[in-house]
C-alpha cells in the first residue's frame, strides 16, 4: 500500500507534548508508589475488535520517550487489517515506564486505527468504482498530520492539507465576490501557476459558470446521486468532480455510481469511533 508515515519530527513533538499533559510536574505517581524501580514486565498490544492498524510510529515513540530502556516489537504495519485478539505488539522493559506510556500509545493508536477503519470501510464500499475516498480540514486541532496519515493507511486519500496549498472557493467566498466567475477570476489573478483552483457549486447553474471560466475541479455540495450523474455530464471531463455531504458507508457506493471523482468525507477524522485495542500484562 503506497503511503508514507509523517517523519519523526512531526510525531515525536506531538507525543511529547501529550505525555507532557498526562504527567504534569508530579509524573506518574501510582506507578511510582506501588512499582519497583527494577521491575520488568512483557506486554502484548491486542486488538479487541476488528479493523485497520494506523500510528504505530506514534505508540511506539510514546514508549521510548518516557524510557529509552523499553523495546516494541511490530507483528503487523500501518494499514493491516487486524481482527479480535490478533497481536499487533509485544512491549517488554520496566514495568514503571510501560504504565506510565500506556494510556498515551493506546490514545495515539486507537483514534488513528479508528479513522482507518472507517475509511477503509468507505473505500471497500467504492472499489468497484473509479471513485476514491478523500478527507478534508476537519480534523483534531494538532493532529491533522497524523489524522490525515491515518486516513491513507486505511486506502483513502488526502484532499488538501491545509489553506495553504490550493484554493477552493465555497460558498461564502462566492458570496462575497458576487458570484462564481468573479471569484475564481479573482483567485486565478492572484495566486501562482503551480496552485490549483476548486469551486464549491450546488446548482448546475453554478457548474455551467464554473465550466465556463475553467476550473481545476468542481466540489458538488450536497448533491443526489442522480443530480451528481447529471453534473458529471456537464464537466464531461474538463474538471475534476468532487462528491460532499452525508456520505457513509451505506450511501458511498450510490455516490460513487454516478461517476464522480472523488468523495470526499469529513466526519471520518472528525468523528471515526476509536478501535479498541488493550495492552495485557504477561509477566
Amino acid at each position: 500500500m503506497p503511503f508514507v508515515s509523517p517523519s519523526r519530527l512531526i510525531v515525536e513533538p506531538l507525543v511529547r507534548a501529550t505525555l507532557i499533559e498526562d504527567l504534569g510536574l508530579a509524573g506518574d505517581v501510582t506507578s511510582a508508589a506501588v512499582i519497583p524501580s527494577e521491575h520488568r514486565s512483557t506486554v502484548v498490544m491486542a486488538a479487541r475488535k476488528a479493523g485497520v492498524i494506523a500510528g504505530l510510529d506514534a505508540a511506539a515513540l510514546a514508549f521510548e520517550l518516557v524510557d529509552p530502556a523499553i523495546t516494541m516489537t511490530r507483528h503487523v504495519q500501518d494499514g493491516t487489517t487486524v481482527g479480535p485478539g490478533d497481536t499487533i505488539a509485544t512491549i517488554e522493559g520496566p514495568s514503571r515506564g510501560l504504565l506510565t506510556a500506556e494510556r498515551t500509545a493506546l490514545n495515539f493508536l486507537g483514534h488513528l486505527s479508528g479513522i482507518a477503519t472507517v475509511t477503509a470501510r468507505i473505500v471497500n464500499a467504492v472499489s468497484n468504482t473509479r471513485a476514491a475516498v478523500v478527507c478534508t480540514r476537519k480534523t483534531t486541532p494538532g493532529l491533522r498530520a497524523l489524522e490525515k496519515y491515518a486516513v491513507r493507511a486505511g486506502g483513502g486519500l488526502n484532499h488538501r492539507f491545509a489553506l495553504y496549498d490550493a484554493v477552493l472557493i465555497k460558498d461564502n467566498h462566492v458570496a462575497i465576490a458576487g458570484g462564481v466567475s468573479e471569484a475564481i477570476r479573482r483567485a486565478r489573478a492572484n495566486v501562482g501557476h503551480m496552485v490549483k483552483i476548486e469551486v464549491e457549486v450546488d446548482t448546475f447553474d453554478q457548474l455551467r459558470e464554473a465550466m465556463e471560466i475553467g476550473v481545476d475541479a468542481v466540489l458538488l455540495d450536497n448533491m443526489t446521486p442522480e443530480q451528481l450523474r447529471e453534473a458529471v455530464t456537464i464537466v464531461g471531463g474538463r474538471a475534476i468532480t468532487e462528491a460532499s455531504g452525508g456520505i457513509t458507508p451505506e450511501t458511498a457506493a450510490a455516490i460513487a455510481v454516478s461517476g464522480v471523482d472523488l468523495l470526499s468525507v469529513g466526519w471520518i477524522t472528525h468523528s471515526a469511533p476509536t478501535l479498541d485495542i488493550g495492552l495485557d500484562f504477561h509477566s
